[in-house]
């Protein structure tokens, strides 16, 4: 094992391309043994803190199984519970919390609060979802894509099955988008834009530095066209449910549809972080349909945030 220093992960670009194709590979064989019901336990005695100011399902499970899984144990906090960013400052907290566990998650609002606690934590921060970003599930979507589309029969993945693919994205401009864009610039793919007028991504926000990572499209059925994936997101996110209804009329037109996935390449695979609501952002045609690998997806949250918390914590496996 090779030890690393003390890491964050709160943005996707806070990696590297090669940090990435460790990670998946690392998932793989995690997910083999997990399907294989072999025992797999580096991570004993060592404790989890999940921060929940927004809720969840997907986030908590793959997260506390997982941690569960590897050995350790879990202490699970929301707004309720702790006092982060309200009666005390985020520092203290961080300052607190991180001398009596390993590793803490937050699932939060402002990036800006994930920002301050890291700084003052003595152990690793994972950021679960903020409103600019989330990388753990773009993780695991870029997994299932190399999966399905990089991955040989012995399980090794090949990273550069992403070089010059096309994901598109169809509906808002928000920490998904984002997200997506700063895994394009870093691993060589092309991510086509198409959002509604005032919806669009803010490249700054996105933290970018390149135009030739993605082409904005007003149809979107022509972002679709010729795209190895499709994804999408809800219209309206946690935090913007006071806009629901201006969402949906803005939004009407960016609905995916067999349409959009029949102007993708033939093989093309279609994804979501789910919740997800038919007849909204995707039709149950879609979502429900062959090209469909949500479940898939949903799945490998758990399998890859399982490969970067052994990382965190325990360095490279050989």
């Amino acid at each position: 094992m090779i030890k690393t220093a003390l890491r964050h992960y709160l943005q996707f670009k806070d990696l590297t391309a090669e940090d990435y194709g460790y990670l998946f590979q690392r998932a793989a064989i995690i997910k083999r043994r997990f399907k294989n019901y072999e025992k797999y336990q580096p991570l004993q005695d060592r404790t989890l803190a999940l921060i929940f100011e927004k809720a969840s399902t997907r986030t908590r499970v793959s997260f506390e199984a997982g941690m569960y899984q590897m050995g350790g144990s879990v202490v699970h906090l929301t707004t309720g519970d702790s006092q982060l960013g309200r009666s005390e400052p985020i520092e203290d907290s961080a300052r607190v919390i991180s001398r009596m566990v390993d590793l803490v998650m937050i699932r939060t609002f402002e990036q800006s609060k994930i920002e301050r606690f890291a700084a003052h934590s003595r152990v690793p921060v994972i950021n679960g979802l903020t409103n600019e970003y989330h990388p753990c599930q773009i993780m695991a979507d870029l997994f299932t894509l190399l999966e399905a589309r990089g991955m040989d029969a012995r399980g090794n993945v090949d990273m550069d099955a992403l070089k010059g693919r096309v994901v598109a994205w169809v509906g808002d401009g928000n920490n998904m988008a984002n997200t997506w864009l700063q895994a394009a610039e870093l691993l060589g793919f092309t991510v086509h834009v198409s959002t509604p007028s005032g919806y669009e991504v803010n490249r700054e926000v996105a933290g970018i530095s390149r135009d030739d990572c993605y082409k904005v499209f007003d149809d979107p059925l022509e972002a679709c066209r010729g795209a190895d994936l499709v994804t999408t997101d809800v219209w309206t996110s946690m935090g913007y449910e006071a806009e629901n209804e201006a969402r949906r009329t803005a939004f009407a037109r960016w609905c995916v549809s067999a349409e959009m996935m029949a102007a993708a390449k033939p093989d093309a695979l279609f994804m979501h972080c789910l919740p997800a609501h038919r007849g909204e952002e995707v039709t149950a045609e879609v979502i429900d349909g062959p090209q469909s690998v949500v479940w898939d997806e949903a799945e490998n949250r758990m399998h890859v945030q399982k490969a970067l918390m052994e990382w965190l914590l325990i360095g490279r496996i050989g």
